[in-house]
């Protein structure tokens, strides 16, 4: 979850570090903090509960002394509340030593049983103190034996042996000028390489208006920065294995752009988003081609079963991915909650082809999931945004998106082009296994070519939407409903307002309605209603046309999503929103649209704080 950032150089240390955790915020904000190696050899530490405007207003009104290595960290909180005492850095040896950590110890309880035992006095509820106190020893065990210098990636190599759980360590001592280290195990950690300086960050945002230049580290790695260059050993020593990449986009990508929420900057970006996924995806023969597929066609033509495992809004791009699969490919499809998946002993084998969503790639459940999958024999293919990353890492194969940097918490541009991939991916299987023909793969393409404008024109219409928006800031609960593809559009809807309005919010399936959830339904209750298209459905839109006249009869309030033409709901829709004719399978691409906007503009109206909601963090890397 946490944001952690590192430098070492030229620069002022604090301006570099705290310009970082400006951009990794949306990874936690329950508190932040700064450690600089001072000219005097000595550590400066700073941090400060709430987010990282309050620890700049204290920097300002205490300044730090200038140095030129530095670290820092942005907190979302797990072992202990949001408070001045538990937030990063940590330090241990009489000060002389700083962590920040991403992750958790799970050990941690007996570590600190045991440093207690030996005289340490830890003051904060956190995990990552006992790191602090661990690398203490270790650096004092080498002192005391007169080597003469300080090793201190040899002190977090035999730290990190100690060690159970997944964590980003990052470690700056006193008495080891100009160097910082860090330690990486089912954690993000990347490096930025520069000119006289070097980077180490949570995301390459943080450090992209310096470098674009980068290291991406594999597991149970230590990597050692100084002014000079970067050195990666894994936890014993031994040299360690590396990918050097370029990242190709620029730091103007991570910027708001004038808009007043990243959220906003990033639903305007979908159209775009969209075209980049679908660039290059199809060959001078009009094939459909995914070069980053590394999985032969003869296994793909032997897969019988496909599980897609997801958590949140990924989730919901595999539900529909789900319709799309089975569709053009006849071969059945599971959608997982990745967090359960493991746990229920899933029947997998090696004719089951396993597909991973995940924006950050690095979403501690769904890392998992694959691993299992791995382990009983199946193919993984993820399907990701961030480049180098652990789930692409760790999978048989990988399908890029391509959105460019998602700092909203709430997903918005990532789930409308994982939507993308899903599609391709099926198609691609389509292809492969013969199920469809050339010229229909063409067509379905010619099709999704049409979404990026289509997307394009859904925006310039949602006004009415955030009118509509602004009059609900009072209301109490809101729900949703949705049939074939709609439902999981609906579920993504209700999961939008509650994670930024903070209020109830449930998607059902329409056909349910009269199994319980009409019992919900009361005068001026706000529900949304997903249409299917007539052209396409045009039983299952009948059926949705009845649940409105049913819920509209008992006082509920109906906000209906149809498509251009459809006439049929305008006589039970308090509010029409209208979207482009788009087939059936690819409606939830203009259909989610006013959903995002939707919530975006009521959470406004509350008052609430649109890219950064209260408890949530943008990658969950902890289970």
């Amino acid at each position: 979850m946490c944001g952690i950032v590192g430098y070492v150089g030229e620069q002022p240390a604090l301006d570099v570090v705290l310009s970082g955790l400006r951009r990794l915020e949306y990874r936690g904000y329950d508190s932040a903090g700064v450690a600089v190696q001072t000219p005097e050899g000595g550590l400066a530490v700073a941090k400060k509960a709430g987010k990282l405007a309050n620890l700049e207003k204290m920097l300002a009104e205490q300044p730090l002394p200038e140095g030129t290595v530095g670290i820092g960290h942005t907190r979302w909180a797990t072992h202990g509340g949001p408070t001045d005492a538990n937030a990063h850095p940590h330090v241990g040896g009489a000060g002389k030593v700083a962590v920040v950590h991403n992750g958790i110890i799970e050990n941690f309880a007996r570590l600190r049983v045991d440093l207690a035992e030996r005289g340490h006095l830890l003051t904060s509820e956190t995990d990552t103190e006992v790191v602090a106190h661990l690398l203490a020893e270790a650096t004092d065990a080498q002192l005391a034996a007169g080597s003469g210098t300080l090793d201190l990636a040899e002190a977090m190599r035999g730290v990190c042996r100690k060690l159970d759980g997944a964590f980003t360590l990052v470690a700056t001592h006193a008495d080891a000028p100009g160097v910082v280290v860090a330690a990486r195990r089912n954690s993000p950690l990347v490096v930025g390489r520069g000119e006289g300086e070097n980077f180490l960050a949570s995301d390459v945002a943080a450090f992209i208006e310096h470098t674009r230049e980068a290291i991406e580290l594999g597991q149970d790695q230590v990597v050692e920065l100084t002014r000079e260059g970067v050195t990666v050993t894994d936890f014993h020593g031994n040299p360690g294995e590396y990918r050097e990449y370029h990242v190709d986009w620029d730091a103007s990508a991570a910027e708001k752009g004038g808009y007043d929420y990243f959220m906003l900057k990033e639903i305007a970006e979908q159209p775009k988003a969209v075209a980049d996924t679908l660039l290059g995806r199809i060959d001078a023969n009009g094939s459909l081609t995914l070069d980053e597929l590394r999985i032969d066609h003869s296994v793909l033509r032997e897969i019988d079963k496909v599980v897609i495992v997801a958590c949140g809004t990924a989730f919901h791009a595999g539900l529909i991915a789900k319709y799309a699969i089975e569709h053009w490919t006849r071969i059945p499809c599971e959608v997982e909650v990745a967090s359960e998946f493991r746990y229920r002993d899933p029947i997998l084998d090696q004719q089951t082809l396993v597909i991973a969503i995940s924006q950050s790639g690095e979403t501690m459940d769904t890392l998992m999931a694959l691993r299992h999958a791995r382990e009983q024999g199946a193919k993984v293919l993820a399907i990701c945004n961030t480049n180098g990353s652990t789930i692409p890492r760790e999978s048989d194969a990988v399908l890029y998106t391509h959105a460019g940097p998602e700092v909203a918490v709430a997903s918005t541009k990532a789930f409308l082009t994982q939507l993308v991939a899903c599609y391709l991916v099926a198609l691609y299987l389509g292809q492969v296994r013969g199920t469809k023909w050339g010229d229909e793969i063409f067509e379905v393409i010619r099709q999704l070519a049409d979404a990026p404008k289509q997307v394009e024109q859904v925006l310039t219409t949602m006004e009415p939407v955030r009118e509509l928006a602004r009059s609900l800031a009072d209301a109490k609960s809101v729900l949703f409903l949705g049939r074939h593809v709609g439902y999981p559009v609906a579920l993504e809807g209700a999961l939008k307002l509650k994670e930024l309005a903070y209020m109830h919010a449930e998607g059902f399936a329409a056909g349910e309605l009269k199994h319980g959830p009409i019992a919900l339904i009361e005068e001026g209750l706000p529900v949304v209603v997903v249409v299917p298209s007539p052209r396409g459905r045009s039983v299952l839109h009948d059926k949705i046309v009845s649940n409105i006249q049913e819920i509209r009869a008992r006082g509920a309030r109906t906000l209906v999503i149809a498509e251009e033409g459809d006439d049929a709901v305008v006589p039970y829709a308090d509010h029409l929103v209208r979207i482009p004719q788009t087939p059936t399978l690819l409606q939830p691409l203009v259909a989610t649209v006013p959903l995002q906007v939707f919530a975006c503009e009521l959470a406004t109206a509350k008052g609430h704080e649109v890219d950064q909601p209260r408890n949530l963090a943008k990658s969950v890397t902890v289970e």
